[in-house]
C-alpha cells in the first residue's frame, strides 16, 4: 500500500483524495487491532479535553486513520522536494545556532505525534547542510527507508533494536562530527527495554529510558522536536530540554523518571493541539494491555 503511495503521490491531492479513502477504509475495516487502540486512545482525549469535539465514536475514529494516510503522503512530499516551503514555520529554529556553531551536534527527542520523517527534511534543508541521524526501533525500518528511497529521498533509517556500547560510539562519533541524531521518546523497542513510569491524559503509562541514557553518553544538548500540521500549514517545534543530562549513580532512576515525564507534559502540550495526529497504533497505557490478547 506504501508503493502504491508512492506512485500516486505525484498527483494533485484532489485527484488522489479517493485513494487515500480507500486505502484507508481497507485497514480501518479490517485492523482489528487499531481500531481497538484508537477507540482507547480518544476515550482518553475526550476525558481530557471534555469540552472538545473528539469523541471515542466510530466517524473520529476513521479520521484518526484518515490523518495517518494523508501524513504518509505529507513524508513523500517531504522527501521528493514537493513541499511547499513557504507552508512550513519553523518555531523557536534559532535556540540551536550555538549548537551549530559549536561544531558538534545534538540530540532531538521526537514523538509519533505528527510527522517525525518531515521534520528530518524540513530541518536538514534549513541547517545548511548539517546531517541527521534518524534512529528507529521498528522492524519496518529498512522496508520504510526503500520505499522513502522510492519517492527520491536521500537516506536511510537506522534500525536500532538496542542502544549497545558499539551503537553509542558510533552516534558519539556522529555528534562529535556535528551531525544530529533524532530519536523518539514514546516509544519502547519492539524486543523489550527498560522503561520508566510517566503520567499522559492522566493515566499511567511505560516510556523508554533510551533517550535518557543516550544523552547522557553523547554529552551533548538536548532538545525536543514536533512537528504538527496545522490549518494553516506544517509546525515545526524546538524545545531546548537540556543543555547535558548527568546524573550521580545513586540518583540515576529518579533523574531518568524526571526526564521522561517532562517529556510527557510537552508531549501532551502538543498532542491537545492536534490530538488526532497521535500515531501510535498500539497499546500505550498499561490499562489498554487487555487489548493485545482481545484484538490478536
Amino acid at each position: 500500500m506504501m508503493r502504491l503511495m508512492v506512485l500516486l503521490a505525484a498527483l494533485p491531492r484532489p485527484l488522489i483524495a479517493p485513494f487515500v479513502h480507500l486505502s484507508t477504509a481497507y485497514f480501518f475495516l479490517f485492523s482489528r487491532r487499531a481500531r481497538a487502540v484508537s477507540r482507547s486512545y480518544l476515550r482518553r482525549v475526550s476525558a481530557a479535553m471534555p469540552d472538545g469535539p473528539v469523541r471515542a465514536s466510530g466517524g473520529w475514529m476513521y479520521r484518526h486513520f484518515l490523518a495517518f494516510s494523508w501524513s504518509i503522503l505529507d513524508k513523500l512530499d517531504a522527501w521528493s522536494g514537493r513541499l511547499d516551503s513557504a507552508r512550513v514555520a519553523l518555531d523557536n529554529y534559532d535556540a540551536l545556532d550555538p549548537v551549530k556553531a559549536s561544531g558538534r551536534g545534538t540530540l532531538l527527542i521526537g514523538s509519533h505525534l505528527g510527522n517525525l520523517e518531515m521534520c528530518r527534511a524540513v530541518a536538514a534543508t534549513r541547517a545548511a547542510g548539517v546531517r541527521l541521524n534518524v534512529l528507529a526501533h521498528t522492524r519496518h525500518a529498512v522496508a520504510f527507508s526503500r520505499v522513502l528511497r522510492m519517492a527520491g529521498a536521500d537516506l536511510e533509517l537506522l534500525q536500532v533494536t538496542e542502544l549497545d556500547a558499539a551503537t553509542a560510539l558510533m552516534l558519539k562519533s556522529r555528534i562529535d562530527r556535528g551531525e544530529w541524531v533524532v530519536i523518539t521518546g514514546d516509544r519502547v523497542p519492539v524486543h523489550g527495554g527498560r522503561t520508566t513510569d510517566a503520567q499522559l491524559l492522566g493515566e499511567t503509562a511505560p516510556l523508554p529510558v533510551g533517550p535518557y541514557v543516550l544523552a547522557a553518553l553523547l554529552e551533548c544538548p538536548v532538545f525536543l522536536l514536533f512537528c504538527l500540521r496545522r490549518p494553516d500549514g506544517h509546525h515545526v517545534y524546538f524545545e531546548h530540554f537540556a543543555d547535558r543530562v548527568s546524573w550521580r549513580r545513586s540518583e540515576r532512576d529518579a533523574v531518568i523518571a524526571g526526564l521522561a515525564q517532562r517529556f510527557a507534559a510537552r508531549l501532551e502540550h502538543h498532542l491537545r493541539l492536534e490530538p488526532l495526529q497521535w500515531f501510535n497504533f498500539y497499546p500505550f497505557w498499561y490499562a489498554d494491555t487487555a487489548l493485545l490478547r482481545r484484538s490478536g
